[in-house]
């Protein structure tokens, strides 16, 4: 699962990174709590890479206004081809999500524990996303795709995000033909490094850098 997010990454490289035309209305950076409904930037591919912004919740053709149903934050990657929400948008509509790293929580009978996830080796962390624009007014939103957790995830959630390494960009953004499905797995177990961060986060009006940085568990 991923149900917070945290982006310090500066617009400019990050377009640089993915060789992007960025767009002029990306959400300000940095930012420790990203909570579902606000936007990210993220990266699209149809002849021409965008770095543009969506809003978190990916919405169905169907609903009558975004909160018509239920928020669609995460879509699974073992049945992801056949829900309705979503087999259109795995064929046809894959970006990519570049962020810091992102907040899981374990549970247990008194508490629930943050823990703040970013790549081992400090670059930035590229999330599979699915996306397609909704209404009238084809406001743009995404879902995170996610799978079974690994064994270094699976202590503190039994879900993890689908993490798209570099040479696999192109073929995720649909650049390079078919076989994206392969993709859809959980990173190495050497891939991500976790520390517990403080229960403020535990609010969705929480924000500063602190929010991500270690305490003694």
């Amino acid at each position: 699962m991923c149900g917070r997010i945290a982006n310090t990454l500066p617009t400019d490289s990050v377009a640089r990174l993915f060789a992007a035309r960025a767009d002029n209305d990306l959400p300000q950076v940095p930012d420790f709590n990203v909570c579902p409904t606000q936007s990210l930037a993220v990266v699209t591919g149809d002849g021409e890479r965008r770095l543009r912004a969506m809003r978190w919740g990916f919405v169905p053709h169907w609903y009558d206004s975004p909160t018509s149903g239920p928020l669609l934050i995460n879509a699974r990657a073992e049945t992801i081809a056949e829900k309705p929400a979503f087999r259109t948008a795995c064929r046809e509509r894959r970006c990519l999500v570049p962020v810091t790293g992102f907040y899981e929580w374990h549970r247990t009978e008194a508490a629930r524990l943050p823990w703040f996830v970013q790549r081992a080796d400090g670059r930035p962390l590229v999330l599979a996303g699915i996306w397609q624009e909704w209404g009238a007014d084809r406001l743009p939103t995404l879902a995170v795709v996610t799978t079974e957790a690994n064994a270094a995830m699976a202590p503190i959630h039994h879900r993890i995000p689908v993490v798209i390494e570099q040479p696999d960009w192109g073929l995720w953004l649909g650049e390079e033909g078919h076989g994206a499905a392969v993709l859809m797995h959980a990173p190495g177990e050497d891939v991500l490094a976790f520390h517990r961060v403080s229960t403020a986060v535990n609010s969705n009006r929480a924000e500063g850098p602190e929010l991500i940085e270690p305490i003694d568990a």
